[in-house]
């Protein structure tokens, strides 16, 4: 077992998952306007040191994923954020890309940037605390997308980042996001979504990434928001298992969804339902960000100093996401 194949397995064991508090300032500043809280530094790290000092951080997050601001920034006691995680039992994980941008010759699509200056980067990073990254190749999906551009494109950004990421010892996060904005069917969604993460893996490969050594964060099989024909969660937990199977080498060691516009609970029952048909080796677990984030927020917003009553609110659905990668979870649960 090699260290970062240990570490991967850190993140994951007992049925933890990933905090996705990797949001950029700009996009942190849309979620606290919308409840209408000021973006200001001092404000974005009371929410987020708020969750990361919640007591089922111990028992139910393994990893956090931080941005660039966050990992520089310190507590209310002036501790640094990757100290508080680690006395609360999470590793630390940094968002090295630098943002989806349109892509040169196919302008409707997405080529994520971020290569550029990526080694001094993770460098800095290993030594601010760091053990694991995340990047996010995002793709469009309808009867022209994605396109092999956009497919062989992004798994390229993709391998040069996780083989970057392995040089310096660290453990990379590969997310290719198929979108579920639009009406395409759930076939569709399985198909496109087999085909980019094929893909990936062959430029993996060809970058001598260590297979043992990443975690997966792909999509769930769903069909498009906009569809009319709209799949059963036994269906989507099928689907997405076939996918993952057909697609993924056994010798990577987990697989952490996005919850990818989700609600908390749907996001939750579909994890619990892969779980419960999960016939494969690979663990598979949550890398969520507003799935786990969404109700403590709206609950923290009306009072920022309720620390106690967001931490209550946290608590609840990060156990039953924790509960959902055991195959564990129910509804019944839910409204305990």
């Amino acid at each position: 077992m090699t260290e970062l194949n240990k570490i991967a397995l850190k993140i994951l064991e007992n049925g933890k998952g990933i905090l996705a508090a990797d949001e950029s300032t700009g996009t942190m500043t849309k979620r606290l306007q919308s409840v209408n809280v000021d973006s200001t530094p001092e404000n974005r790290i009371l929410f987020r040191e708020t969750l990361f000092s919640s007591k089922e951080m111990s028992e139910s997050i393994g990893g956090v994923i931080l941005y660039d601001e966050t990992i520089k920034q310190k507590t209310s006691d002036g501790k640094n954020i990757p100290q508080l995680l680690t006395e609360m039992g999470s590793i630390t994980g940094i968002k090295v890309d630098t943002g989806a941008k349109s892509m040169a010759g196919s302008p409707n699509e997405k080529i994520t940037e971020g290569l550029d200056g990526l080694r001094d980067r993770l460098k800095e990073y290993s030594k601010l605390g760091a053990k694991f990254t995340k990047w996010r190749g995002v793709y469009n999906i309808s009867n022209n997308y994605p396109s092999k551009l956009s497919i062989h494109s992004n798994a390229h950004a993709l391998a040069r980042y996780a083989a970057l990421v392995q040089e310096c010892n660290m453990v990379p996060i590969v997310e290719p996001e198929v979108l579920m904005d639009g009406n395409h069917s759930a076939d569709e969604c399985f198909n496109k979504t087999s085909a980019v993460i094929k893909k990936c893996f062959e430029e993996l490969n060809l970058h001598k990434v260590d297979f043992s050594g990443l975690i997966l964060k792909p999509n769930m099989i769903l069909a498009g928001s906009n569809s009319k024909n709209q799949i059963s969660n036994e269906e989507t937990a099928k689907l997405t298992i076939k996918c993952l199977k057909d697609s993924v080498p056994n010798e990577v060691p987990g697989i952490a969804f996005l919850s990818g516009g989700q609600t908390e609970i749907q996001a939750t029952e579909n994890l619990n339902l892969i779980n419960k048909f999960n016939d494969t080796n690979f663990i598979m677990s949550y890398s969520y960000g507003r799935a786990l984030q969404q109700s403590a927020l709206k609950h923290w917003a009306k009072n920022i100093n309720d620390i106690n009553g967001t931490q209550t609110v946290f608590n609840h659905r990060a156990k039953m996401c924790s509960l959902a990668a055991k195959g564990n979870w129910s509804k019944e649960l839910e409204n305990q």
